[in-house]
């Protein structure tokens, strides 16, 4: 008994150990975030400390993992993967997320009743679920499609917010477009989400100046100002082309009247999304898939409404890298391809082979969709580096996939993520099973195809991107590897290895009971 208990605390240290380091943290300030001392976490590490349930359960939110599952009955979902086989058949692309998420936002600029259709239950999705039932909101999923309708009540309780929910998601902060219209003074907690580096706010800040709102950061949340709210007096600025800044100035424009410009917008897949719903809500909108909004705001907006968010670009592009990776014929349903061109063309100077079919609309009237087929094929690295820019640009969440990508090409490409300060990083996981990464900084990586993937254990890095990149590459390895604490994918995508599986690749999810 004494052996057995001293194993699972080493197991215990081990995990957290693994899910601070990819964090990026140091031992003292995982125990800051704790409120302990650095020895105490040191002890935890190495197994030489017995660890309560609530222990657990608070350095797991301080590192937004899932060191325990909900009761408490459980460890964290670990997957089982026997890779080296190519994949067959055919998929649909679900819903987007990141259009999901600021649906569910701009639902509170609503007084009626809103329908979303075939929202993918992730858990970005369920935390702000979680969220909106705490402040009041009727929040109901519609049988088993995916439909989810919200119905705001007419006075939200801000002050029972559920803020644990709220700090693991970073969407919340688009909470802060809705909120401003109806409420002069309240607070949001800090965000949380991904593991990037420091994403700062002050883009979002200076967003909503403009209409008179003052935001400051004080004691884990922002205290919100809004009583002398307005519709701006010249066009808004925006310091920074982001796709959840500008979809935060959207929503305090929706609701001002007058008309409002947003300049420097972004003109990416989820904020075309939530001007296509605006619109739905009776919010005219000028220069949709452009840099530059004029918003036609209404003071008050109650519209029984039904919307159809687009399929997952992102989602795309990890699908047809799991196709590239294994060296399978895939054939892909439902892809957004307005969003994935430069992807494409890249991929197709790369020496891709891959069908297309004729486009179609989404359900949403707007969104250019069609049928991509995936071929084996021999690549060869690109010319040039590969680097993401603002829409109509090679997106920045596909990025981390031609990292991938890279690493089964015959030759040498330079991958470089300016945006993030630390996701670089974690693509150099990648080694464990066997590519040739050098790490030049924090935005740039060296990757030197083609690979033998082998396989190999590794704990889920707390980005979302790079730990997909991780068991897409998982599937080209021969053997058998282990994907450790895969609470980070779940975020962003709803039964990936369910849906792998049903292509063919041999994944087991499995816990440490």
């Amino acid at each position: 008994m004494a052996t057995k208990q001293a194993d699972q605390l080493e197991q215990i240290g081990r995990l957290v150990r693994e899910s601070r380091k990819s964090r990026g943290w140091t031992q003292a300030e995982l125990a800051a975030a704790l409120g302990t001392s650095q020895s105490a976490v040191n002890r935890i590490e190495r197994g030489h400390q017995n660890v309560s349930l609530e222990m657990l359960a608070r350095v797991g939110r301080a590192l937004d993992t899932e060191l325990l599952s909900v009761g408490h009955t459980s460890g964290p979902t670990h997957l089982r993967i026997v890779g080296g086989q190519p994949l067959s058949g055919s998929i649909t692309i679900n819903t987007s997320k990141n259009a999901s998420v600021s649906l569910l936002c701009a639902a509170l600029l609503n007084s009626g009743r809103t329908v979303l259709r075939r929202v993918a239950r992730i858990e970005e999705v369920n935390r702000l679920v979680e969220v909106l039932r705490s402040i009041g909101a009727g929040v109901e999923w519609l049988g088993d499609s995916g439909d989810l309708e919200i119905i705001p009540p007419p006075i939200l309780d801000l002050d029972s917010m559920n803020a644990q929910a709220a700090r693991r998601t970073r969407s919340i902060i688009m909470f802060l477009g809705p909120l401003i219209h109806d409420y002069d003074e309240f607070h949001l907690p800090y965000a949380g989400g991904c593991a990037l580096g420091t994403r700062t706010v002050e883009p979002h800040l200076a967003a909503l100046r403009p209409f008179g709102i003052e935001i400051d950061a004080i004691d884990g949340s922002y205290q919100v100002r809004a009583s002398r709210r307005h519709t701006p007096t010249r066009s808004i600025v925006l310091v920074e082309r982001g796709d959840t800044v500008t979809e935060n100035a959207l929503m305090a424009a929706a609701r001002q009247d007058g008309v409002t410009t947003i300049r420097n917008a972004s003109s990416n897949y989820m904020v075309q999304d939530l001007c296509f719903f605006l619109q739905k809500l009776g919010v005219h909108v000028d220069g949709i898939g452009t840099t530059t909004l004029t918003v036609h705001g209404r003071s008050q907006i109650d519209a029984d409404v039904d919307y159809s968010p687009s399929e997952d670009p992102i989602e795309a592009m990890s699908l047809i890298t799991a196709g590239i990776a294994t060296n399978s014929t895939l054939e892909i349903q439902r892809v957004p391809i307005e969003f994935l061109e430069v992807e494409l063309a890249l991929l197709e100077e790369m020496q891709l082979r891959f069908d297309l079919s004729s486009e179609y609309a989404a359900s949403n009237g707007h969104t250019r969709l069609a049928d991509l087929t995936v071929h084996p094929s021999h690549l060869r690295a690109p010319r040039d580096k590969v680097h993401p820019m603002p829409f109509p640009g090679l997106n920045i969440d596909n990025l981390p996939f031609f990292s991938l990508i890279a690493a089964t090409a015959e030759g040498k490409t330079l991958v470089h993520d300016w945006v993030y300060e630390t996701r670089a990083i974690y693509l150099t996981e990648l080694t464990k099973l066997g590519a040739s990464i050098t790490l030049l900084d924090p935005h740039r990586v060296y990757v030197e195809g083609p690979t033998h993937w082998s396989a190999a254990e590794i704990i889920c890095p707390p980005a979302l991107r790079p730990a997909v990149v991780i068991l897409l590459a998982m599937l080209a390895a021969k053997g058998t590897s282990v994907l450790r604490n895969i609470y980070v994918i779940n975020r962003g995508y709803e039964q990936l290895a369910e849906r792998l599986e049903r292509l063919g690749a041999q994944i087991e999810t499995f816990r440490d009971y």
